[in-house]
């Protein structure tokens, strides 16, 4: 057995970044920027009036000062000519500020009568003007690589950008084996149950921003598998779930070493998960993730994200964790690296009772998992653990 560490390592090993593509400004929300890319112009693009008043030159700021309206600037519809002293221009948020003014006086301070007004108030000390480029300016750089926010969205339109270059999303092929399985909506013999791990992990990988490709059951059979596998072979990335392990029905690291699977590795000192392996089939990275539904879960999180992440050049970045206090005492760990369901709240993490690796029930509740080490001994209530956030 390996550590998860090195698990990591060598899974990292098996992928690289995907290649570019381009896309629409519409499609690119959730996506991975893949190049840097610059603004197309100045936000603003002219100074701009950042309240509704009247436009005035500062040197007219002054309670009392009368002062004479000669036109108007709205937004989309600026006032082209040039202020003078003792004029003002009446503006509204957003307008373009007329040429010779550098004061805007908001319309609460301001008495109108005609086309006069008198300044009544001059608390407020701001200009209420928006410079232009106060925002960004031609060549200011969103730097890639970054997963495209609602908010980077809305600041590559202001950039006028309308087609974004990402990296293509990774195919992730999902093999479910067993001839326990059926899909869910049929009905299951005596000694069936529903196929649950294949739609769990889809879920997962859509949310990372995968393609997920779920492919029928693969039989307890040679022939099975090896046309599961042989679907599975345009993908970036393959996943099988169960018959990984070592018993008379698991045929799965048997079919793929013989289609050329060249193994990393087998086997991991870590709960649940530990009969996990992972290798290169063709052009496809491959892991081969255990079936107990909450192993392949667990390992969904711990590996199989990872790995999408760097396929989408994110980099090598494991599950993020941060540190959690125990509401209650703990028992010392064993040998293996053990995730265990939790729920973390204001008052700390409470780890599940119940951590058998078939209770999805306790998984759908968790919304962490608490990362216990090898060998960590007793903890009592009040000390720090660390978690990861689901």
């Amino acid at each position: 057995m390996i550590s998860v560490d090195d698990a990591l390592a060598k899974l990292f090993a098996l992928v690289a970044p995907l290649p570019a593509e381009t896309v629409t400004l519409r499609a690119a929300a959730g996506r991975v920027l893949s190049r840097d890319i610059s603004a197309r112009r100045d936000q603003p693009p002219f100074a701009a009036s950042a309240m509704d008043g009247y436009a005035i030159k500062a040197a007219d700021y002054a309670q009392g000062t009368h002062l004479q309206v000669i036109g108007e600037s709205a937004a989309g519809h600026g006032w082209h000519g040039t202020l003078s002293a003792g004029q003002a221009v009446r503006i509204f948020t957003g307008a373009p500020l007329p040429d010779g003014a550098n004061h805007v006086v908001i319309q609460e301070n301001v008495q109108r009568d005609g086309e006069n007004i008198t300044i009544t108030d001059t608390t407020d000390q701001g200009a209420n003007i928006r410079p232009a480029g106060g925002d960004f300016r031609i060549g200011d750089q969103i730097t890639a690589p970054r997963l495209l926010t609602p908010a980077d969205i809305a600041l590559l339109a202001a950039m006028n950008i309308a087609q974004v270059p990402v990296t293509r999303k990774p195919v992730v092929a999902i093999i479910a084996t067993g001839d326990e399985l059926v899909q869910p909506g049929d009905t299951p013999g005596p000694d069936q149950i529903i196929a649950s791990n294949s739609y769990g992990l889809a879920a997962l990988i859509t949310a990372q921003g995968g393609t997920a490709r779920l492919l029928p059951i693969a039989r307890d059979t040679i022939p099975s598998l090896e046309q599961a596998f042989t679907l599975a072979q345009d993908a970036d990335l393959i996943i099988t779930i169960g018959g990984a392990s070592v018993g008379d029905h698991d045929l799965v690291g048997q079919v793929a070493a013989s289609l050329g699977m060249d193994r990393s590795f087998y086997k991991i000192a870590m709960r649940p998960g530990k009969p996990l392996m992972a290798g290169k089939l063709g052009r496809s990275a491959m892991i081969g993730l255990p079936g107990n539904p909450v192993s392949a879960m667990v390992c969904g999180h711990v590996f199989v994200l990872p790995v999408l992440r760097k396929m989408l050049g994110l980099g090598t970045a494991v599950a993020a964790t941060q540190n959690a206090r125990l509401t209650h005492d703990t028992q010392a760990n064993g040998p293996r690296a053990h995730y265990m369901r939790a729920r973390y709240d204001a008052q700390g993490v409470t780890i599940f009772d119940r951590q058998d690796s078939s209770l999805l029930s306790i998984l759908a509740q968790a919304n962490c998992l608490a990362l216990r080490p090898p060998h960590d001994p007793a903890q009592p209530a009040g000390d720090m653990v660390q978690i990861i956030p689901l």
